[in-house]
């Protein structure tokens, strides 16, 4: 048994040494070192020693192995950093070669829509307001008409900070109240862009963090009518000229009375799909003349002024008008829907 052992450790180290590839040092593995190999059989063949042999040999064949496994760690080294200087010579850098060139950039859907948005607005008069996207509860909900424990509130899923009274804005509105203050007494015509937070469940058209375009009209004797024709105005520069609108009664506490506007779905052409919900209608913005109470506390007289505001929200605008089945998307970093609006 021990000349056996003797004989294949010389014969696995001088097959070891002339191995020149990771493909047969594994062969070499498998037939010495393996379930089914020369050094397992060797050891299952023990039993059948007479006993007074058995610890002698058992001793030896446990040497082998960790000879043969020391050995075979070793060789497995060599190789690699043979197969990795092979590589490197063969992949060598030329340093004098010009760099790859820097493909341009190109806007975001999203800010491509918002652009959309500025333009079409600009068109009628209106500027372009930024507004603080962190906000104090003030100007979120009570200054808008929404005092603590309002049911209203519950509209919201608030991302509050660590600091009393002080959130993240959950719509653009709150920028009603900073214009206001800013221009009181005289005529405003704003849009106010920017992001909100809200804690909801992701939908194909709903995500925690996204866009609105706040806009705010106040002045003289402005009404309904000309709150209609404007948004009518922008539905048809945006979407075409032959796009549906429709006006629905709704509710905002910062505005009575109010409306949601939709219009026609693009992406089912009106049939019903999972965007809009299978009615033939999307919901692209809600509206509203400004309420008495929010224009007295922006300064000014609602027996005298009058006024209107719209939120939007751009990714929806982008959904519609590009045909975008889920709102995930935009915030996806994934080159191949990206690509596609460069």
């Amino acid at each position: 048994m021990l000349d056996q052992l003797n004989g294949l450790e010389k014969t696995a180290l001088d097959e070891l040494h002339s191995l020149a590839s990771m493909e047969a040092l594994e062969a070499w593995r498998l037939a010495y070192l393996g379930r089914k190999g020369s050094l397992t059989s060797v050891l299952r063949s023990l039993g059948k020693l007479p006993p007074e042999q058995r610890p002698a040999a058992g001793r030896e064949t446990n040497r082998v192995k960790l000879a043969l496994e020391q050995a075979y760690g070793e060789q497995a080294a060599a190789l690699k950093r043979e197969q990795t200087l092979r590589q490197l010579s063969q992949e060598q850098i030329d340093v004098t070669l010009p760099g790859r060139p820097v493909e341009p950039g190109y806007l975001h859907v999203s800010t491509q829509t918002l652009c959309e948005i500025y333009a079409i607005f600009a068109a009628m008069g209106f500027q372009v307001v930024e507004t603080p996207e962190v906000e104090t509860d003030n100007n979120n909900f009570q200054l808008l008409n929404i005092p603590p424990y309002h049911p209203a509130r519950d509209m919201w899923s608030t991302f509050h900070t660590t600091r009393e009274g002080v959130l993240l804005r959950t719509h653009t509105s709150p920028g009603q109240i900073r214009v206001m203050r800013q221009y009181c007494p005289e005529p405003i015509r704003v849009i106010l862009p920017g992001k909100c937070y809200r804690y909801e469940q992701v939908t194909a058209r709903h995500e925690s963090m996204f866009y609105q375009v706040e806009g705010l009209a106040v002045g003289r004797h402005v009404t309904m009518g000309d709150l209609k024709g404007v948004l009518t105005h922008f539905a048809r520069q945006m979407f075409g000229a032959n796009r549906k609108v429709r006006f629905r009664c709704s509710y905002f506490p910062f505005t009575e009375p109010s409306a949601e506007m939709d219009m026609d779905c693009i992406i089912c052409g009106g049939k019903g799909c999972r965007v809009c919900e299978h009615t033939g209608w999307l919901e692209i913005l809600g509206s509203g003349m400004v309420h008495p109470q929010v224009l007295k506390n922006g300064g000014y007289d609602p027996a005298v002024y009058s006024g209107f505001a719209f939120g939007m929200g751009p990714e929806r605008i982008a959904m519609l008008k590009h045909g975008i089945e889920h709102i995930r998307y935009f915030f996806a970093n994934d080159l191949r829907f990206l690509q596609q609006f460069a």
